[in-house]
């Protein structure tokens, strides 16, 4: 079964032979490479003989199934910054995180030019409550050089046994110097959605990530809230999408039909034209057309992205923040056989129901509005955003950087959230949103 996410051939002698031709995905591999022509088979052959001299020569002798699975990592990574392969343990290991729960620090991570780079740490989790920021670099884990490391096997290395430690050695932006983080592992029950009511009128729903349980979390938050609030006194909602990495392209789709009647959500265009596919809003407006104002930053990505430009498009919400990451690729979860794990593959990019592509691009906010940073954070909380990853896929049109992701840890700081309760309230005089961006002043 594949799931959406919003990340050999040899010589003909020898053991190269037995990799080469085991099993029909082999085979279809040869008459793939021989129609491809002479070129295509040369630099598979290519492979098969560097395969065997480092097998007969290397100073040491080497694990097989270690060579043929760098090289399959080397291939894979090679595209882009989310294609990936996963061995059957790092496979078992996703699946329980898209679960919603798994042994670890609670932080989201990319890689980035050989470096474990952070898109967002997760509320109230050991990561969060050691401050960690979005955009910060892990270079060590517990001493040992992330540099060489698979993503995998990085993350990996960071999960462990509940009341267990582990020290990241941190590189943040505006730092002179790289500095030590020990964290204390917990078992991470991500809890994605979180609610409360705001002056006895508003709803506020902060949505972290779109694992399995986000649509019926979102489901009660909506309900709750509307069993404190009579319908009379009910000004709206704000939905919390900062630094929400993004997750599961259903529960994306099933949280935008929470507010929607009707009409798309999402497409999604590979190599092929008839290979595009549109996600529709299915289920209805929840909360009966109430006004609704999204929050995004620099560390909204992917789910999170597809949310908000649905929303947008369709003149459903505001959006209130700054600009977004800008993933908007889709990676495909191809498992490959028992023992053999799976296959992360980027096989589409993201666009909105207007057809604006989210990929190096991002969304933009109809009202812009910048934190006031603590000056002992300045210069460390912009998130630079898909477009400064390397090998990055180009984007359809003139790419965008990242923005500010960060978000004062108390309330009553927040100008973005203050900015959603005042347009909720009418005290913003905004008669152009969400048509127009406006910017709101410091």
């Amino acid at each position: 079964m594949r799931k959406n996410w919003l990340f050999l051939m040899g010589s003909l002698t020898g053991v190269c032979v037995t990799l080469l031709v085991t099993g029909p995905q082999s085979a279809h591999l040869i008459a793939r490479a021989t129609a491809a022509g002479s070129d295509t088979y040369s630099q598979l052959n290519l492979f098969g003989e560097v395969f065997e001299r480092v097998r007969a020569d290397y100073v040491e002798k080497p694990d097989d199934s270690k060579l043929v699975e760098g090289a399959i990592n080397g291939m894979v990574t090679a595209l882009d910054p989310h294609s990936r392969y996963m061995n059957d343990k790092a496979w078992r290991e996703m699946q329980e995180t898209t679960s919603g729960e798994f042994g670890g620090l609670g932080i989201e991570v990319t890689m980035e030019d050989g470096l474990v780079k952070v898109v967002a740490p997760i509320d109230d989790t050991p990561a969060a409550r050691a401050g960690l920021l979005s955009g910060d670099f892990i270079a060590q884990i517990d001493g040992e050089q992330v540099q060489g490391l698979t993503l995998e096997q990085a993350v990996n290395k960071m999960k462990g046994a509940a009341d267990t430690k582990t020290k990241l050695t941190i590189i943040r932006k505006g730092k002179e110097a790289p500095f030590d983080v020990s964290i204390t592992r917990e078992i991470i029950r991500v809890k994605p959605v979180r609610y409360h009511t705001e002056g006895g009128d508003i709803g506020y729903i902060r949505i972290t990530s779109f694992n399995e349980q986000t649509t019926d979390g979102l489901h009660k938050a909506i309900s709750d809230i509307e069993k404190q609030i009579p319908a009379e006194k009910l000004a709206g909602f704000v939905v919390d999408l900062r630094n929400n990495p993004g997750g599961l392209l259903d529960q994306a789709v099933s949280v935008s039909s929470s507010f929607m009647k009707y009409g798309e959500v999402v497409s999604t265009r590979g190599r092929n034209p008839e290979e595009t596919q549109r996600f529709t809003a299915r289920g209805g407006d929840l909360i009966k057309n109430k006004p609704l104002v999204v929050l995004i930053n620099g560390g909204s990505a992917s789910a999170s992205e597809i949310v908000a430009g649905a929303l947008h498009d369709h003149k459903r919400a505001t959006l209130i923040g700054t600009r977004s990451f800008g993933k908007g690729s889709v990676q495909t979860i191809i498992p490959l056989g028992a023992g053999n794990g799976a296959l992360a593959l980027t096989t589409a990019r993201y666009f909105t129901p207007s057809g604006h592509s989210i990929q190096a691009q991002g969304i933009t906010p109809d009202i812009e509005v910048l934190q006031s940073v603590p000056d002992e954070l300045k210069g460390r909380t912009d998130t630079k955003g898909e477009a400064s990853m390397r090998g990055h896929l180009s984007a359809e049109g003139k790419e965008q950087s990242g923005s500010q992701s960060y978000v004062p840890p108390d309330e009553k700081d927040d100008k973005a959230l203050h900015a959603a309760y005042d347009l909720l309230r009418g005290v913003t005089v905004n008669a152009d949103a969400p048509a127009a961006a406006k910017a709101v002043p410091n």
